[in-house]
């Protein structure tokens, strides 16, 4: 199957789901809250999904409707993150639209209501956030697939991981410094393990019935190490991208004081002139394009750039090597490839 009809199934599933909700979600006062959500889930990539289709068909999954379902629930739980991911650094952008906060900040502003239009918006986004994250659950239970008593503890566990990745970033940046592990903790349980090894771990369960120590070694060689990989793409990204690509402003991870295993290599290797300059600039909600360029300049100076790349490429190599020995099915061990590379090069 290639991605364009997974994506396609993907999204079909989403908009069934959606409006199966929208006798619940409904009338003029809610009707932004179902709105807001129809239009975030109209953008991403797909890779969760993916990755969990993959997983399933790995394990000799067939093309059941259900797998389509469960897959596509991951886009909720994702959705839900980054609302609340929004919220917490203030951003302004989500894929090139308002977020969520903004989105509902306007709506207040517009309609003249009483009392902080900020303060409502981020309410607003909080609960839609929360709302996303209980559709997610409510949209895996719906697939129907035989063995989702199997693999609800994996999802479960999931969804407490993504939490506490959360709260791990944003410790690391009330810290104001990091470590490479700290770093490394973060890029795993705030994004590599949701994205890449549980939604893999799901869809090999979900085929197989139960879990097996191929199983287990295939999560942790291929999805663990592509899942950091994912993220330490994403955090060059968050200063380095294209705002035409990524659809948010540029430099925003640096504006949003972010503490990445790009900054903590930084940290590490540049000189204390240019450190200190990092640290005073590093977390400025007003820092402006000179600014950016300038730390910018002294992350690319110090290296640091240049071993996140090798670091990525490596983490890539090492997984694709894990596939060639797995007891899959060849489609699946060349798509599994292909989303690995897809993952760790992308440029939103």
């Amino acid at each position: 199957m290639s991605m364009d009809t997974l994506r396609t199934e993907v999204d079909r599933s989403l908009g069934e789901f959606l409006d199966r909700q929208r006798p619940i979600v409904n009338g003029p006062d809610l009707a932004p809250l179902l709105n807001a959500a129809r239009e975030l889930l109209s953008g991403g990539k797909r890779l969760r999904p993916a990755f969990c289709y993959w997983g399933w068909r790995a394990a000799g999954g067939g093309d059941e409707p259900g797998i389509f379902v469960a897959a596509a629930s991951l886009e909720l739980l994702q959705a839900s993150a980054l609302v609340h991911d929004d919220v917490m650094d203030k951003s302004d952008l989500r894929r090139g639209m308002p977020s969520a906060h903004r989105r509902f900040q306007r709506l207040h502003e517009k309609s003249d209501w009483y009392g902080s239009a900020e303060q409502f918006g981020e309410g607003a986004a909080v609960l839609l956030g929360n709302l996303l994250l209980i559709w997610s659950g409510e949209m895996w239970r719906s697939s129907g697939l035989p063995h989702l008593e199997v693999a609800q503890p994996y999802h479960d566990h999931m969804r407490t991981e993504l939490m506490c990745g959360q709260y791990l970033d944003l410790l690391e940046q009330a810290h104001g410094e990091n470590t490479f592990d700290s770093a490394l903790r973060v890029a795993l349980y705030k994004s590599g393990k949701y994205s890449v090894e549980q939604p893999l771990r799901l869809g090999l369960t979900l085929a197989a019935g139960g879990g097996a120590p191929w199983i287990e070694e295939l999560c942790v060689e291929y999805g663990n190490r592509v899942g950091i990989a994912f993220q330490l793409r994403d955090d060059i990204l968050g200063v380095f991208g294209d705002p035409v690509e990524t659809g948010k402003p540029a430099g925003d991870d640096l504006r949003e004081g972010k503490r990445t295993m790009l900054i903590a290599r930084t940290l590490a290797a540049a000189t204390p002139e240019d450190a200190a300059t990092v640290r005073r600039l590093l977390g400025d909600s007003d820092l402006d394009a000179e600014g950016v360029a300038k730390l910018r300049g002294i992350i690319e100076g110090s290296g640091a750039l240049d071993e996140c790349e090798e670091m990525i490429a490596r983490y890539l190599e090492e997984s694709l090597a894990s596939l060639a020995d797995a007891p899959i099915t060849e489609e699946a061990r060349s798509a599994l490839a292909d989303l690995a590379v897809a993952a760790t090069s992308r440029k939103t």
